[in-house]
């Protein structure tokens, strides 16, 4: 039964000559580097796009290729198209989204001054030769101007790898003038100081791009579709490209064949224009951990990242009449009110579809509380911006992405009465895979709400940017509809398990708490991480996460004057927290590193800027001595003691491993296992991994 409220976005789409579905475009950012072998498409990349075809997506980008290896990508990093031995590989990947009634793009781009050049042992190119001090990037490597010859070359590169992706069985190209890449490095007057005809005018500056649209299009003809994706407007950039500019590009792109444009702004904090960090497509990065207090008209901060692009995309479509595709932390309702608002055409969905391909499939079955919650976290991102060394594809809900052949889920052979103890991310996640297999599954609770230390987590990270409290109600949802029993405010013990006799015990109690032993531990102005976790959870037995979480403004047991013991990503989002509620905070850490645990491409250099410009004071390499009236006194690396003044000492540690319950249990049941937090204490995204494995394995 389709979905009466969302009803636009089922709606089929054309975008040049091709007929889409529905208006879901699967776009190719955050691609997932898989382990290539010479260039060629591997396995594992094309079971994930069938994947998406199969979950019912409109429309499929294919993530980026290399048109000119080395050069055009970090090498050894995804797959080929510089070469007509590369078409086979492409050819079945093609076949595969076809299967489904899905039309395919083949993205193509050319990496340019993004590339880490010394790493590799190449030149970094752009449109303009850049130094460290005309840079926009100052932080990056600096690059050599294209000559003119180079960019002609480029031109037929780009040409022969679209007829490529043709005779691949493509339906067409993207080509991804966003980001820092080459095409933006012309685009941009930030970037593109050239003083012949492809830099100074918006026309000029665009004419590499259009060159290359006027080739493929001449080379394969005007049904081959080509759809162009780029920046809109650089916000908070210097001499940045403005929105008049994007409508004008927009204009000319169209004037010259392009069939649909995508309109992702390029972002850049203070943070970034500062060197704290670069700048960011992803909206919710780019207002965090605040939302800046210069307001922008361009975007829209309602909530906080999600369809913040939008406006832009709404005012660039005025002024062509090619489709419009919008993105930006869209998901069915924004996108279907967008749609039917007129601001875009289709809605580009790409992170969303990471964490639940059967996305399209489920909104078309009205079926939108099934859908798996993409909460904001960036593990996809962090894990293929940190390709040294290359990392599997990750997502925190889906831990079949990557491993769409190898992790299905089967019948258990026999099935098992299992009893899981702890509600927790772990335990909701093994319960839910136990019982798609088969399993008479029991999930027992201590307190009265599912959710585990994520009820906690999300009271101290907030819900603006990561709805953590969406993770639970996802998981809950799927358990109850499963027919997992729940028992909740129930504590386990031997007694309770010898009455149960379960064939298959999983424990997911949760870790236990770290903290400092010194003189002063037992005064009242020391708040370790259990006496906080204690004290919220007391009040969830009365509120809401959400709810709490907003009553923390009004009060909390804390002085005004805080010292926090860790400085970890426990220590970083707890000093975030208490900065926002007007706490004088300052971090003490034992090691030399600060920061630990938090996601490092975007929102750990973010956070740590954010903490110090907000007058957070960080001190590392120290060992905590007493508490006592005066504060906290600590020595540093030189050996003199310090007392950091503080009516309130927070002790906000990693914690360790809980194995007692396991030890104390061995022999009751013929399967125990430990998982998540209890077994090792990491990520949220462990934590529901950890679930997932052991799931399958009973």
């Amino acid at each position: 039964m389709s979905n009466a409220r969302i009803s636009k976005l089922l709606e089929p789409g054309k975008i040049g000559t091709v007929w889409t579905k529905n208006r879901i475009v699967k776009v190719a950012a955050t691609h997932a580097w898989y382990p290539y072998e010479d260039g060629y498409f591997p396995e594992e990349a094309k079971a994930f796009y069938e994947a998406l075809a199969k979950g019912g997506a409109g429309l499929i980008v294919v993530s980026v290729a290399n048109i000119d290896y080395p050069y055009g990508l970090f090498p050894d990093r995804g797959w080929r198209i510089d070469d007509d031995k590369f078409i086979p590989g492409l050819k079945d990947v093609v076949d595969r989204i076809h299967k489904y009634g899905c039309p395919a793009l083949q993205q193509l781009f050319h990496i340019g001054p993004i590339y880490p050049g010394s790493f590799f042992g190449h030149e970094v190119l752009a449109a303009s030769t850049l130094t460290k001090e005309n840079h926009p990037q100052p932080h990056w490597e600096p690059c050599r101007g294209l000559r003119k010859e180079e960019v002609k070359r480029l031109v037929v590169k780009f040409a022969e790898a679209a007829e490529r992706t043709r005779k691949a069985g493509f339906d067409g190209i993207e080509l991804n003038a966003g980001s820092h890449h080459m095409f933006n490095s012309f685009l941009s007057p930030a970037w593109n100081f050239r003083e012949d005809e492809y830099g100074g005018s918006t026309e000029n500056r665009a004419r590499f791009l259009t060159e290359i649209i006027r080739e493929v299009k001449q080379r394969n003809g005007r049904d081959f579709v080509v759809t162009v994706l780029f920046a809109g407007a650089e916000i908070g950039l210097k001499n940045g490209m403005t929105l008049d500019e994007g409508k004008k590009i927009a204009e000319i792109l169209e004037s010259v064949g392009a069939d649909a444009i995508q309109v992702r702004p390029e972002y850049y904090t203070e943070a970034a224009r500062s060197g704290a960090t670069e700048s960011t497509h992803f909206p919710e990065a780019a207002f965090y951990p605040e939302i800046a207090e210069e307001k922008n008209q361009l975007v829209d901060t309602s909530r906080h990242g999600a369809g913040a692009w939008v406006p832009v995309a709404a005012a660039i479509k005025k002024h062509v009449a090619v489709p419009v595709i919008a993105v930006g932390r869209l998901d069915p309702v924004i996108g279907e009110a967008a749609l039917r608002k007129g601001d875009a055409d289709f809605i580009g969905l790409n992170r969303r579809l990471l964490a639940d391909p059967e996305l399209p499939n489920k909104v078309a079955q009205n079926r939108l509380e099934d859908i798996a919650p993409c909460t904001a976290c960036l593990t996809c991102f962090h894990q293929i911006e940190s390709f040294i060394p290359m990392k599997p594809p990750l997502c925190r809900i889906n831990t079949m992405l990557g491993r769409e052949k190898t992790y299905k889920i089967v019948p258990a052979e026999k099935k098992k009465k299992v009893m899981i103890v702890g509600g927790g991310p772990a335990g909701m996640e093994a319960a839910r895979v136990s019982a798609l297999r088969g399993h008479d599954v029991s999930l027992y609770e201590k307190s009265a709400r599912l959710g585990g230390a994520m009820n906690v987590a999300g009271i101290v990270k907030g819900y603006e940017r990561e709805d953590l409290e969406a993770l639970t109600r996802y998981l809950e949802t799927q358990i109850v509809k499963l027919g997992v029993q729940i028992i909740r405010s129930k504590e386990v013990g031997r007694a309770l398990i010898e009455k149960v006799k379960p064939d298959v015990l999983v424990l997911a109690t949760g870790g236990a708490h770290d903290f400092p032993h010194i003189p002063g531990m037992d005064r009242s102005s020391f708040l370790t991480g259990k006496v906080l976790h204690d004290k919220l959870k007391f009040f969830l037995k009365f509120f809401k996460p959400k709810t709490l979480h907003r009553l923390t403004n009004i009060w909390m047991p804390v002085g005004s004057r805080v010292a926090i013991i860790g400085g970890n990503i426990q220590g970083c989002q707890t000093a975030e927290f208490l900065v926002k509620r007007g706490r004088k905070v300052t971090i003490v850490e034992e090691s030399d590193k600060i920061g630990e645990g938090l996601l490092g491409m975007l929102l750990k250099p973010r956070l740590l800027w954010w903490l110090q410009k907000n007058g957070v004071a960080t001190l590392t390499q120290v060992k905590c001595k007493k508490i006592d009236d005066d504060g906290l006194s600590v020595t540093e690396e030189d050996s003199n003691l310090r007392t950091i003044a503080a009516n309130t000492v927070i002790s906000a540690l990693p914690l360790k491993t809980n194995k007692d319950l396991i030890k104390d249990l061995e022999g009751t049941v013929p399967e125990i296992y430990a998982i998540g937090d209890c077994e090792s204490p990491q990520l949220i995204v462990d934590a529901i991994h950890a679930g997932s494995k052991v799931g399958r394995a009973i």
